[in-house]
């Protein structure tokens, strides 16, 4: 959820109850590295931005209208929690444009007609009272949109630098068939329950060792055989059954295997999964990329003194005003 496009629909990001906002002054400094400012205008802009992306497609997901007021983790609330990520974000971006000269990153001038255009468009779309509330001016909106190109061409330069790679053999994927036997009632069942799904499994296991297909004997059986691809680190469907799955050569099968909530019993159908390994490949080539990027921003951070203006960026506050998306 924090990844951002370039320029999403920015024209119709605001529309909301608007219950009022702390007094803001649009030029004071939330953020200050070396000569690089953010101010409480842009600050304000960037964070009622994310809050409007929470709150038009994630509300339900993290406790509706209060959402802000929940809590999220180590004793924080999801204002708090968000709040933090973004004010790290902010410190992170004037680093990055301090640093642009280090990577010989520009904005080009299609990035500037786009950061423009889209401004604009914002503008013209949503009234002054809504703009005012979001500290959404024309300046305001092409300085975020600015700061968060800056971020991506940054963050591909960094990457590039980077000497990282990732072997077959660190992202190999294998293949299984399985069919699962439920539990009546999870956990709870009684022993006789359990007993029979037991029984009933085996009896589906001594038969798939002679079927010539795993999946045509599970529909036979009157079952369904899933499909996964797996390593040795992964817990889906189980990790028991990975674990047990993983012992194997391609073709064997893993008899019955039992779980809290149900017991199992799965084929080994490839021992490389092609087009799996490839995901995992690139999965790991990001996580490799990304702890570079972020060994990189802490060592700016180490360097460079950041100042930050706690009172006025406390005076952004998510509970006192509602922003969604049109």
């Amino acid at each position: 959820m924090k990844k951002r496009a370039l320029i999403l629909a920015l024209a119709g990001i605001m529309a909301a109850s608007l219950t009022g906002c702390g007094s803001l002054k649009d030029d004071a400094v939330v953020v200050k590295a070396g000569d690089e400012e953010i101010t409480a205008g842009v600050a304000n802009f960037y964070a009622r931005y994310t809050q409007a992306q929470y709150e038009t497609y994630f509300a339900s997901y993290f406790g509706g209208d209060d959402m802000w007021t929940k809590n999220a983790s180590d004793g924080k609330t999801y204002e708090e929690s968000i709040k933090e990520t973004l004010l790290d974000d902010l410190k992170n971006m004037a680093l990055l444009e301090k640093h642009m000269k280090d990577y010989d990153v520009k904005l080009t001038k299609a990035d500037k007609k786009a950061i423009n255009d889209a401004a604009e468009e914002f503008d013209k779309a949503n009234s002054q009272k809504k703009k005012d509330k979001v500290s959404g001016s024309e300046e305001n909106v092409k300085r975020v949109m600015t700061l968060m190109v800056i971020e991506q061409k940054m963050r591909s330069a960094i990457v590039a630098e980077a000497n990282v790679n990732v072997t077959d053999e660190e992202a190999v994927q294998k293949h299984m068939q399985y069919v699962e036997f439920d539990y009546t009632t999870s956990s709870d069942s009684s022993d006789d329950e359990k007993k029979q799904v037991k029984e009933k499994a085996a009896a589906f296991a001594e038969g798939a060792k002679t079927a010539e297909d795993f999946a045509s004997y599970a529909t036979e059986q009157g079952t369904e055989a899933k499909d996964a691809t797996f390593d040795s680190d992964s817990v889906s469907p189980s990790k028991e059954v990975v674990k047990a799955a993983d012992k194997l050569g391609e073709g064997e099968l893993t008899g019955v295997v039992e779980s809290d909530t149900a017991c199992y019993v799965a084929k080994v159908t490839s021992l490389n999964d092609e087009a799996a390994t490839e995901t995992k490949k690139q999965s790991l080539l990001t996580e490799k990329q990304d702890k570079y990027y972020k060994k990189v921003l802490k060592k700016w951070k180490k360097e460079e003194k950041i100042t930050v203006h706690k009172g006025t960026w406390n005076k952004i506050d998510f509970t006192k005003l509602s922003v969604k998306a049109k």
